[in-house]
């Protein structure tokens, strides 16, 4: 058998914009045949799958799935390119399937660890996902994944607002195993996902702000100030920044539900109703069109 070279896949590549694994594998069936190994890809449905999902996808759907127990979670972005298909039985099936494999997947730490995972047959997620574009004809692909799961005791929570157009995965911490079973943290939890879809915090506290964002804000309300007194504007660009994270941190934000009130209060009066301490531990937003 002729020797298959990282050029030579590299070659295969740029001509279908196929994977490389699949690349490789078409040039051992070809023998290293380049013009061989494409008529193989073309045949298997994988270069023209790879030319419709390289097409403009900005429609999609974001979905979840939850396991009984809430101790583990995963939500998925998967685009395509029409509306049409991204709210047709057999597009959501598609994702159904996704949520699945993401579900039982032994790790899941990158979108392209799930790509590489086995699916229907020993083959990948990528190559599954490539099957179904030849299928409906219509660019698709996975454009986010994650999956959280619950450390120490807690819950994992979700929200799909717009019929998937956005959704909100989120893990909520509480100091007994009772309370995590308990109604009211579980809807507190689903409360503050649908606040996170409505008013997309870009982070839980004012700590996790990077420090390029804080220093750009700064440079902004400082310019804004031009002509001020000194004295003064550091106190007015202060002002202004406590303004910006109670918008963008969600511990700080008013309560979709009771403005009036913040997040960080909704925990401390939940966590005194339900006799326990409770925490946001970490949460993400997708919406379709956003990409990773």
């Amino acid at each position: 058998m002729a020797e298959v070279t990282l050029e030579l896949i590299k070659q295969l590549r740029e001509k279908t914009n196929v994977g490389m694994m699949n690349c490789k594998g078409a040039l051992q069936e070809a023998d290293g045949d380049l013009e061989a190994a494409e008529v193989i890809l073309r045949k298997k449905g994988m270069a023209a799958a790879d030319k419709k999902a390289s097409r403009t996808t900005t429609e999609g759907v974001v979905a979840t799935k939850i396991n009984d127990d809430a101790k583990s979670g995963v939500m998925i972005d998967v685009s395509c390119e029409t509306d049409f298909l991204s709210k047709g039985d057999n597009f959501r099936s598609f994702v159904g399937e996704l949520l699945v494999f993401a579900a039982e997947a032994e790790s899941l730490d990158s979108l392209e660890s799930f790509l590489a995972l086995s699916a229907n047959d020993d083959e990948t997620v990528e190559n599954f996902v490539k099957a179904k574009v030849g299928e409906l004809g219509e660019g698709m692909g996975v454009s986010n994944v994650l999956r959280y799961t619950v450390d120490g005791n807690g819950a994992i929570g979700s929200y799909i607002h717009m019929d998937g157009k956005i959704g909100v995965l989120i893990e909520m911490g509480c100091g007994s195993a009772d309370t995590e079973k308990k109604d009211a943290f579980l809807a507190m939890a689903k409360d503050i996902c649908l606040h996170i879809a409505a008013s997309h915090p870009i982070c839980l506290s004012r700590d996790e702000v990077p420090a390029d964002v804080v220093a750009k804000e700064k440079d902004v309300y400082a310019d804004q100030m031009k002509g001020k007194p000194e004295n003064i504007i550091d106190k007015i660009v202060e002002g202004k920044l406590d303004k910006f994270y109670s918008g963008s941190c969600l511990l700080e934000q008013g309560f979709i539900k009771d403005p009036d009130q913040s997040i960080a209060d909704l925990l401390k009066a939940t966590s005194a109703d339900l006799g326990d301490e409770l925490v946001i531990r970490r949460f993400a937003r997708f919406a379709v069109g956003e990409g990773s």
